[in-house]
């Protein structure tokens, strides 16, 4: 496995990556080499490489493709443990926040929110078919739909997408509860969608989302998101040694690790120019970014 210097272009999916494997083909990404599932351990942190090795079972010699695919499959099966339960937390968090989360995400007045999110939705024009990740309590959702023919909406916390259902009654939207890491779907969307998500995908997974993306997007399609500028960043309170996780509080006292990585705009156009995604990223207010991504090869 091989970490370019530069781009490159799969010979057999024309896709990129941030890896590549050289086969008789000629250059491939991890996903056309079977080997997607990887989980890549920096280098530096011993105990994490420990726990990684207690919990792999090599299957053939050391070194090998086989041996390799069987250690990073064991590490997969404990991510939850290599990441200490923090996704784990983050979905329970979602959970616990859902009745709240409006006003504690667009203040007082959420009459003005569904306003501006109106303004932006028409801005991006998303129309077509439509899939939206994290659709939260449906805000955005009833926006969507105002453009699309069809918008599939999913979340991986049932109290947000029951908060959604009610409130967005249309004929041309559907809900399911899911975690889009593990959810499947024989469509091919026009459009991929999802607000303030980006942030919460983990650093070590950042390529294994938009891989999927691209399983998820039909020919020519868009995907068109907003989150919030690493300008935000000073607002959270990051867990000491962590440079991704914070900890947040609700209303009722409880606490919860969240994953945060906050968009810096020219730094993820440059690492989606890499993997084959051209990107236009712009500042929609002092706290919000908008994106819209297209698959270059």
């Amino acid at each position: 496995m091989i970490m370019p210097l530069k781009g490159f272009r799969c010979a057999t999916c024309g896709g990129s990556g941030n890896f590549l494997v050289m086969d008789d083909p000629g250059a491939l990404c991890l996903s056309c080499a079977d080997l997607d599932h990887l989980v890549f351990l920096s280098a530096g942190n011993a105990a994490l490489s420990r726990r990684a090795r207690t919990h792999s079972t090599f299957q053939g010699s050391p070194g090998s493709p086989r041996a390799i695919a069987s250690l990073c499959d064991d590490a997969r099966v404990t991510d939850e443990e290599l990441t200490g339960g923090v996704l784990t937390d983050q979905v329970a968090y979602y959970r616990r926040r859902a009745d709240e989360y409006d006003v504690t995400a667009y203040g007082d007045d959420v009459a003005a929110a569904r306003a501006l999110i109106a303004r932006l939705v028409a801005e991006m024009r998303p129309v077509g078919s439509v899939l939206e990740i994290a659709c939260g309590t449906g805000l955005w959702t009833e926006a969507l739909a105002v453009w699309a023919d069809t918008v599939t909406a999913i979340d991986a916390a049932p109290e947000m997408v029951a908060i959604a259902r009610d409130r967005v009654q249309s004929a041309n939207v559907s809900f399911e509860v899911a975690d889009v890491f593990s959810w499947h779907s024989a469509t091919r969307f026009e459009v991929v969608f999802f607000s303030a998500w980006l942030s919460h995908v983990p650093a070590s997974w950042f390529e294994r989302f938009w891989q999927l993306l691209r399983t998820l997007l039909a020919g020519g399609g868009r995907v068109l998101f907003i989150d919030e500028h690493v300008d935000e960043r000073g607002k959270e309170a990051y867990v000491a040694g962590q440079e991704e996780v914070v900890e947040r509080q609700l209303g009722d006292g409880s606490t919860f690790r969240v994953i945060k990585n906050f968009v810096e705009p020219e730094e993820l156009k440059l690492r989606l120019g890499r993997m084959g995604w051209d990107c236009e990223i712009r500042r929609v207010s002092s706290r919000w970014v908008y994106g819209e991504a297209r698959l270059t090869r």
